[in-house]
């Protein structure tokens, strides 16, 4: 079987899934990096009224001389708007966000005022004709589409929607990630370890991908190289109606890798399966239903790679944002040489340096997928693509953040 160029294996399990999570309506309270469901429009102006953007004096601006003295006839604050017009030589005492009076269109700074708190000022530097004025509308009207399905409510945009005045939106539901790690040679962190054993670790590692994600977590526990096992531990993902099931290890051809078999007896119809790239080959997709279904190697660092290449994108794409499938890479320079490349791309763990003339990448001599100790330390993998040509110290690459 030819192996998969990895755009293109990401961009054919993105085009399975079969759509979107639906929409719940959530308090706002309860929207924090969440991602909306349908666009939102403001249910109000804002500001709703004209006020001022300094604190100062609500004066006429065809007034405003140098020299010119003004009868003060009240004061405007926020929250309690001065009653009545300003008329010919007259101010206002006003504060920052205080409406503006009747009559008024231009703030004269109180650094721009001697006899500051007096019940007479005079203008020492004149303001332009509506300086410093905020009109009403100025951020936005009732109406205005402010916020596009699948923007993820960051704390800016949540705020945005508060004065827009929603007090609840509607939000894609979190996508439901069953995760099974699979293997006779696997035991849970502070149970017993045989000689032949070795601690679960991936499992924790993708969990927090997808909880990073958007997503929620479903955790399956392990299951033995074991149909009957396999079989169980499957039908409770579809029980649970997880949007998609991420199996670890036992992808491969092995006597013991009895995943792809078992999924294949539970209905699944396969994808694809084996990625040009390193570390991560083995990794293969379904789909069983409605569920997707995304089997990732059982070396540590190789399915932590495929997390970030493959399952961040997938719950992205589930959770309705436009651009799950983005190029998440940057550009950075090379820190030491690189040989040339095969025909799989490779995805190197890498530490950062900034330097004036940007990130420079360097590899790590050892790349084992075993190591998730050199993962931990890294801060970036260096994209090296198939067939690339020796690289020499100094030249541009590409780098994909792991922070």
């Amino acid at each position: 079987m030819a192996l998969t160029p990895v755009p293109v294996a990401r961009k054919a399990l993105l085009d399975s899934i079969p759509g979107p999570t639906a929409a719940e309506t959530l308090p706002l309270a309860q929207c924090a990096w969440r991602v909306l469901a349908g666009e939102v429009k403001a249910l109000r102006t804002q500001p709703p009224f004209a006020n001022s953007a300094m604190d100062g004096y609500a004066v006429r601006g065809d007034e405003m001389a140098e020299g010119v003295s003004l009868t003060v006839i009240g004061e405007s604050a926020a929250g309690r708007a001065f009653d009545g017009p300003v008329g010919p030589g007259q101010a206002v005492r006003i504060f920052t966000g205080a409406p503006m009076p009747e009559g008024a269109d231009t703030i004269l700074m109180q650094e721009d005022a001697d006899g500051v708190g007096s019940p007479v000022i005079r203008v020492r530097v004149p303001p332009a004709k509506g300086k410093f004025l905020r009109a009403a509308g100025l951020d936005f009207h009732e109406g205005d589409v402010l916020l596009p399905a699948g923007r993820v409510l960051d704390s800016a945009a949540l705020g945005l929607a508060a004065a827009m005045g929603h007090p609840t939106l509607p939000i894609r539901r979190k996508p439901r990630v069953a995760i099974l790690a699979t293997g006779d040679e696997l035991v849970a962190p502070g149970e017993p370890v045989g000689r032949d054993q070795i601690v679960a670790s991936n499992s924790f590692s993708l969990a927090a991908l997808v909880e990073k994600a958007g997503g929620t977590v479903i955790d399956l526990g392990i299951a033995r190289d074991d149909h009957a096992d396999l079989a169980s531990k499957i039908a409770r993902a579809s029980d649970a109606d997880a949007d998609v099931l991420i199996t670890l290890g036992g992808a491969s051809v092995g006597a013991h890798d009895l995943v792809q078999e078992a999924l294949t007896r539970a209905g699944m119809a396969l994808g694809f399966w084996k990625i040009a790239m390193r570390p991560g080959k083995p990794m293969m997709t379904g789909r069983l239903g409605r569920m997707v279904v995304v089997g990732l190697p059982g070396n540590p660092v190789s399915s932590i790679v495929c997390g970030h290449l493959f399952a961040l994108p997938l719950i992205e794409a589930l959770l309705g944002i436009a651009d799950a499938d983005r190029d998440r890479s940057i550009p950075a320079i090379l820190g030491r040489d690189m040989p040339g490349n095969d025909e799989r791309e490779d995805y190197l763990r890498s530490e950062l340096t900034l330097t004036p003339e940007g990130w420079v990448a360097t590899p790590f001599d050892r790349q084992d997928s075993s190591m998730l100790g050199t993962l931990a330390r890294a801060q970036a993998l260096t994209i090296r693509p198939a067939h690339a040509a020796p690289a020499k110290k100094g030249e541009a690459c590409r780098i994909l953040p792991l922070r």
